[in-house]
């Protein structure tokens, strides 16, 4: 990954999560509450888009029965390889990773100069994976009980249990993700649970931000 740029007096938090977890939740709320956002997973697709390099790419590794009668990269299709087939997987965030963080850095630049004394939070599945968790100042990790993740996650992708399960223990287990986090949100109770959590944090990060600022 590439060493995040200058960005005045900012602040640079991680958010990471396991599948289901609340994560974009959480994202949302923090945005509400005033932070920047910056989403690795919308970066990723619009990295992926027709024209791009990273298209032209993905299409050589994985050929073009990926592709939707539109020209699109079929996303699902795509994922339902790479889920069961480690070195895709790991082909594909080479392709796409460098160029997220790359966008990462130039929209961490934007945001300086609106607010030199802001907070970002730049949510990302694979924070820990790729180790953009050492290159921010602060982690934050949502998790929940993981049966309302695998209920969650059913529910959402319309998957059945045993297609959740396999796509969850993909992902690197959630305690090792934990084991970075300066803050843990647990997603598990009602939406303004889970908000008073997230508004406790910010208004620690804003404090931090203060006093960087003396």
């Amino acid at each position: 990954m590439e060493a995040v740029i200058a960005r005045n007096s900012m602040m640079l938090v991680g958010l990471t999560g396991g599948v289901a977890s609340g994560k974009s939740h959480v994202a949302k709320v923090f945005a509400e509450l005033g932070a920047y956002l910056i989403d690795a997973d919308r970066l990723a697709h619009s990295m992926i888009l027709p024209g791009t390099e990273a298209y032209r790419e993905i299409l050589e590794h994985f050929g073009h029965d990926i592709l939707d009668p539109s020209g699109l990269i079929n996303r699902k299709r795509l994922g339902d390889i790479v889920f069961s087939d480690p070195p895709g997987l790991q082909k594909l965030n080479e392709i796409v990773h460098p160029r997220v963080f790359s966008e990462q850095n130039r929209l961490v630049a934007e945001f300086a100069q609106r607010s030199p004394n802001g907070i970002i939070i730049f949510d990302a599945a694979l924070l820990v994976e790729t180790g953009a968790y050492k290159r921010v100042d602060k982690n934050v990790v949502a998790y929940c009980d993981p049966a309302v993740q695998l209920s969650r996650f059913m529910t959402r992708d319309h998957l059945t249990a045993e297609e959740a399960m396999t796509r969850i223990r993909t992902q690197l287990p959630i305690a090792e993700k934990l084991r970075i986090a300066d803050y843990r949100i647990d997603t598990s109770g009602t939406f303004k649970e889970t908000r008073a959590q997230i508004a406790r944090i910010f208004q620690d990060l804003q404090r931090m931000v203060r006093l960087d600022m003396k």
